[in-house]
């Protein structure tokens, strides 16, 4: 099973610039024009947060107007810069998230791979929580089915990545999410967003991985004490491919692919 991953696209209002500086909206379709080229093509595509800029009725607009050009099913949930309820009625048609109280979600009908998606937004805040209400959501539904090949996806990651301008916001309560994840091994991956770069680490005996925006990325600057910044880097998605003999393998894949392809040498 193939499983595409964008993040934080971060749209805006036709016609404005994300930050006032880069043409996100462009950027997310050129990801979407993207993934059409994919052979083959993913099952299934996951949009780890951030949506939209400011959460606007327009933005969702926008947001809903791009991706009806992708083809697979998608699967999106709410970061720091969506609004729940906004979120909620722009997607409220896709049929896979509640009518009330947090987003979360578990879809299991588009093929082998479970995809869990947790809402851990604080609303009104940049941080994220896993709180104990979260905990006892998630502990049921990954024991509904304790042996299928699981995703949990949610915004900010539950872990610091030595950039201690965005772990300032990150989803406190990690601790909490290790340990369960620990107790499923079912769990081939937690995937996040939020930090607009690509990053990966072992937690809870699996693996967390971060995925780039298809926007701006924040500085990679490790220093304590360091100045916030973000660079227009090349933007890219992570495609995910399960196999039943192997597990999953994870691939980087740049929106603008280069030069190529060449003799093989």
């Amino acid at each position: 099973m193939l499983i595409a991953q964008l993040s934080d696209p971060h749209l805006c209002a036709p016609g404005t610039l994300y930050q006032g500086l880069v043409d996100s909206n462009a950027m997310f379709a050129a990801a979407i024009r993207r993934l059409a080229t994919l052979d083959p093509s993913p099952e299934l595509v996951l949009i780890s947060g951030d949506v939209t800029e400011h959460a606007t009725p327009e933005e969702y607009r926008l947001a809903r107007l791009l991706m009806a050009d992708i083809r697979q099913p998608v699967l999106a949930i709410p970061g720091n810069h969506d609004e729940r309820e906004a979120f909620r009625a722009a997607f409220a048609d896709a049929g896979y998230l509640p009518a009330a109280g947090p987003l979360h979600f578990v879809a299991g009908d588009h093929g082998p791979v479970r995809v869990i998606g947790l809402d851990i937004s604080v609303p009104g805040q940049h941080h994220g929580d896993f709180d104990a209400a979260a905990a006892g959501w998630l502990e049921a539904a990954l024991a509904a089915e304790p042996d299928r090949p699981t995703l949990i996806m949610l915004h900010q990651p539950p872990i610091e990545t030595g950039i201690g301008f965005i772990d300032a916001y990150r989803c406190f309560n990690g601790e909490r999410l290790e340990a369960i994840v620990a107790r499923y091994p079912v769990v081939e991956r937690v995937l996040c967003g939020h930090v607009h770069r690509h990053m990966s680490l072992r937690f809870g005996g699996t693996l967390l991985q971060i995925a780039p925006s298809t926007t701006t990325a924040i500085a990679l600057r490790l220093a304590p004490g360091a100045e916030p910044a973000s660079f227009v880097e090349p933007p890219a998605l992570l495609l995910h491919h399960w196999r039943p003999d192997v597990g999953m393998v994870t691939h980087h894949v740049p929106i603008e692919p280069g030069e190529g392809p060449l003799a093989f040498f």
